[in-house]
Order: C-alpha cells, then sequence, then structure tokens
C-alpha cells in the first residue's frame, strides 16, 4: 500500500489537469512505502499517449531524493483520454519494477481516477493507495 498525503494527491491531479491534453508526468519521493514530497516532471515526449522524463531531469531529482535521505516509491503520469490501467508502452517502459506505477485517467474531466500498479515482468499488479488527511 503506499500512503500519500492528500496535500499530494490533489497536486498530482492538479498536475494532469494543467498539463491536459497531453501526459503529465513525476515522481513521488519518500520512505518505505510513505510519500514525502512530489516532483512533478517535464513530458519531453510532448504527447497525450506517451511520456518520458529527460535523463537530466531524472538524475537532478535522484539527487534532490538522496540528499533528503529520500527512495523513489512511484513514477506517476496522466492519461488525458483513456483508463487508469497500463498500456503496452507504460509496461514496455517500466524500467523501475521495485517502484510503482501511478496512473491518473482524466477521460471523465470532472472525476479523475488514481490508480497504482506494480508492473512486473510476469504480470500487472494493483495496488493499494490511502490517501493520508
Amino acid at each position: 500500500m503506499i500512503r500519500i498525503p492528500e496535500s499530494i494527491f490533489y497536486e498530482m491531479i492538479k498536475h494532469a489537469k494543467r498539463e491536459s491534453p497531453l501526459e503529465c508526468c513525476g515522481i513521488l519521493g519518500g520512505k518505505g512505502k510513505s510519500v514525502g514530497r512530489v516532483f512533478e516532471l517535464h513530458n519531453s515526449e510532448k504527447s497525450a499517449n506517451r511520456y518520458s522524463i529527460s535523463p537530466q531531469d531524472q538524475m537532478s531529482v535522484f539527487e534532490e531524493m538522496e540528499n533528503e535521505s529520500m527512495e523513489m516509491i512511484a513514477i506517476y503520469h496522466s492519461h488525458p483520454y483513456t483508463i487508469p490501467f497500463p498500456s503496452e508502452t507504460d509496461v514496455k517502459m517500466a524500467l523501475y519494477p521495485e517502484v510503482s506505477s501511478i496512473i491518473i485517467s482524466l477521460k471523465e474531466e470532472n472525476n479523475p481516477v488514481v490508480k497504482a500498479f506494480s508492473i512486473r515482468e510476469e504480470a500487472i499488479y494493483p495496488e493499494e493507495i490511502e490517501v493520508i488527511p
């Protein structure tokens, strides 16, 4: 189970809405499975159905997390027009199997849906998200 403070949870949704109709992307840092910080990143693909994080942006976040004694808990991105389930591309690009993948669906504009997954070589496993007030 991933524990996300309510303020960070809604910050991810706002990020997704701001970037729509393009996919947004970012990293959640913290300890264990408890999120302590969100790192909003730039989608270098500039696409509505793909995202990528530049190596420079990724290294910058990794350095900040190391300086703050954090680890990468999850990578998040949005699906502006589809359900919150990993696409074939999402599965191929899941380079960190120990890190959760969070997808924010904006398919229903006024009802964003946020789901988490563990993407492994053999299967996609749903994960629970606990939003902490």
